[in-house]
């Protein structure tokens, strides 16, 4: 049970301000709540399959120290990806279309955006240190949760979501939690690949940090 609740809560906080919740906004505006939900739950369910067996084979095949110590490092990555934040492309932003089935439309669309996300990355490296199934199930439902707290919320507010604080409390949860894991992995490790591991960690940090201020100026 630790693996799901584990992987529920980081999920949880993954999609919060994710390209896939904003997607999920955008479709609750042309479609039920109940549809919407509906084919996010099983096209997360799709996703997340593939994600937790990849993590678990790569898990199965290494050292644990060094899944470990990555998983850390990956993990903090992602919050720098959080506090960049994402924005819909134009090719990514939903159209309220007719004739169409609205279960298959969101669940395809959903499908789409969530292939290389965050959350799909996440569910991976979580899957490299804890068992399949807990991560699989644990991740598709906070990924549901977190969207459907976003959509009902966004629908009371219109959109108008805290979501710079929102970004900046989930990215300290990535910090601390894969700081923790590069601590647990690399104890036994010598200096020259905390050196390494390090480096990496500030080059992702001045990467996504310059990308953030890249869109901000945009």
């Amino acid at each position: 049970m630790h693996a799901f609740w584990l992987s529920l809560g980081m999920i949880f906080i993954a999609e919060l301000g994710d390209k896939t919740q904003l997607v999920a906004l955008a479709l609750a505006t042309c479609y039920s709540t109940r549809v919407v939900m509906s084919g996010i739950f099983w096209a997360t369910l799709a996703v997340h399959i593939f994600s937790a067996g990849i993590g678990w084979l790569m898990g199965s095949m290494l050292p644990t120290d060094w899944i470990t110590f990555v998983a850390g490092i990956s993990f903090i990555a992602f919050g720098f990806w959080t506090i960049r934040g994402d924005s819909l492309d134009e090719d990514e932003k939903t159209e309220c279309k007719t004739g169409v089935n609205p279960f298959w439309l969101v669940f395809t669309t959903f499908f789409m955006a969530e292939l290389g996300d965050k959350t799909m990355l996440s569910t991976i490296s979580l899957a490299t240190t804890n068992p399949f199934l807990p991560v699989w199930l644990g991740s598709t439902v906070g990924m549901v949760v977190s969207d459907g707290l976003a959509v009902i919320v966004g629908k009371m507010l219109g959109k108008n979501l805290p979501e710079k604080a929102i970004g900046y409390g989930a990215s300290f949860i990535f910090f601390a939690f894969g700081a923790w894991n590069m601590y647990e992995g690399g104890r036994g490790f010598g200096l020259p690949i905390w050196v390494g591991g390090l480096s990496v960690v500030a080059l992702l940090g001045v990467l996504f940090l310059r990308r953030r201020s890249t869109l901000s100026e945009g």
